[in-house]
């Protein structure tokens, strides 16, 4: 490639190109593009997940999520619920929109292989200037054709107008001209192989798009089901407080109790009612949200009630190495430095000469009874090589531009690839340690309640006060809510770790150049 462009300042030196000089140039330089080839950037990969330890691994021997990530839960109304996100959610829809634009760039940047031919028909009916043709007598030509003729076009008008001033004539014109620019330095394609990679990258940016709805959609159902949980907890409770204002209105009739106690056990039952009756409107606005993932009115979209009961199944995690093939969003940042990578070739391609091989032919004649007839041919061909000698840095300026360009994208490549490890490094750790949390939440939940009974038999023996009975249950229904929660925050955990592996996507399902381009 050196000596070519070397070669080609030489013979630009001289001043002189000759017929076997431009053949042999252009044999040469065939399978020549300017720029550098792409070499995908290297990135620190850790050995092994540091907060795996302590982690349940899939067995069996299983290293990877396979089919619909979300079955893993074992939930058939989630499964019926992800099912209609890649096929009714409108932010897909846009998604796969942008995709489809992105292949078109890559059809439209593919079109500058080719000639470009262009037909034209025209008529023109026109009279001389009476005062022009006294002073110049008459006009030499009609001018060129509406087809971008050459000369040879004018000089046939030319023929047919006359000397006479004042005359009133006809010109009858169809052309065809054709213009190719040949690829000598690979700019084209360098442009191809950038919209290429930019259309893979869009295809990463889809499949990002269709992995975060559907990790979105399974988080809002266990939410969903998390407030159901807490919906079920309050009502029992709210049933437990019943009995317990009874026990004590039966106390104050018998004497034993006083009517502090039954106001205390009023405003107790009254505030945990009002806790339950809240729980709606979160769960309003989240069943709104799983409407709206799934494309559907929330209007028209309900789910029934059905606690959470689910803990987290084993999921697959592999080595982090495998994280840089599992992930569509590191596919497409990487898929962004190739393209970049091919524009600085775009870029230095200006640096060089455009040969340009052109022709026109066609029919020109004042009469139509003549016009489609041999006299009336016109033809012209020629090449043209053009060079720009000075542009002020223009040139400078936009490969500059280009490398920064695509420095900054190994820069977004390589904080993909550490975020990615940080997803999972995050709910590894949120998983082992809300594991641990749960188990010590259900031992204070059993504790609490047993709290509970042995206060209530020491207040109906006149023992203790209804306030000590008050506390007791107060610490086990926080208790209980709380283990409810961890129980919801696990699972959200859960989904975002099998997020932080890609859900089992994997780069071969990455569309090849090829397909793009297709």
């Amino acid at each position: 490639m050196l000596g070519l462009r070397i070669a080609w300042q030489q013979w630009m030196r001289r001043g002189r190109l000759t017929l076997a000089t431009v053949a042999g140039v252009l044999t040469l330089m065939t399978g020549c593009a300017v720029g550098p080839d792409y070499v995908r950037p290297t990135v620190i990969t850790p050995d092994a997940y540091k907060e795996v330890d302590g982690w349940k691994v899939a067995q069996p021997k299983d290293d990877v999520i396979r089919g619909g990530w979300w079955e893993i839960f074992g939930d058939p109304q989630l499964n019926a619920l992800e099912a209609q996100v890649s096929v009714s959610n409108q932010n897909l829809v846009v998604a796969e929109s942008t995709y489809r634009q992105a292949r078109a760039l890559v059809q439209e940047a593919r079109a500058s292989y080719f000639p470009t031919v262009t037909l034209g028909v025209g008529f023109t009916r026109f009279r001389d200037s009476e005062t022009f043709g006294k002073s110049a007598g008459g006009r030499s030509s009609a001018g060129t054709s509406s087809s971008g003729a050459s000369s040879a076009g004018a000089s046939s008008a030319g023929a047919f107008i006359g000397g006479g001033s004042g005359n009133t004539l006809s010109n009858f014109q169809l052309g065809l001209d054709f213009s190719w620019e040949l690829d000598l330095w690979g700019r084209i394609r360098r442009t191809v192989e950038s919209e290429q990679a930019s259309a893979q990258a869009s295809a990463g940016d889809l499949e990002s798009a269709r992995l975060s709805f559907q990790a979105e959609l399974a988080q809002d159902y266990f939410q969903l089901r998390t407030l159901d949980a807490q919906k079920q907890l309050l009502d029992a409770t709210v049933a437990a407080f019943e009995k317990s204002l009874e026990l004590t209105k039966n106390q104050y009739a018998s004497g034993v109790a006083s009517q502090a106690d039954v106001v205390q056990a009023e405003t107790q039952l009254k505030t945990t009612q009002a806790q339950a009756i809240d729980v709606g409107v979160q769960r309003a606005q989240t069943e709104h949200a799983i409407a709206l993932l799934i494309g559907q009115p929330a209007s028209t979209f309900s789910l029934p009630a059905a606690p959470l009961t689910a803990t987290p199944p084993p999921i697959p995690v592999g080595v982090p190495s495998a994280l840089l093939e599992r992930r569509p969003d590191i596919a497409a940042a990487e898929r962004r430095v190739a393209a970049a990578n091919a524009q600085i070739g775009v870029a230095e391609a200006a640096y060089f000469p455009t040969l340009t091989l052109s022709a026109s032919s066609g029919l020109e004649s004042s009469s139509l009874s003549q016009w489609l007839t041999a006299p009336s041919r016109f033809w012209s061909v020629g090449p043209s090589i053009s060079e720009t000698v000075f542009d002020g840095g223009l040139r400078r300026a936009q490969t500059d531009f280009a490398r920064a360009g695509y420095e900054a994208s190994v820069g977004t490549y390589r904080q993909t690839v550490l975020t990615a490890f940080q997803g999972v490094e995050d709910n590894l750790a949120a998983l082992r340690i809300l594991e641990q949390e749960a188990q010590v939440q259900d031992e204070a939940v059993n504790d609490a309640q047993k709290s509970v009974t042995l206060t209530t038999n020491q207040y109906k023996a006149g023992i203790v006060s209804y306030l000590d009975v008050i506390t007791a249950q107060t610490i086990a229904l926080t208790d209980e809510a709380t283990a409810v929660q961890i129980r919801g925050r696990r699972m959200t955990a859960a989904v975002l770790l099998i997020q932080a592996l890609g859900g089992g996507w994997n780069a071969a399902n990455l569309p090849s150049a090829a397909e793009v381009t297709r």
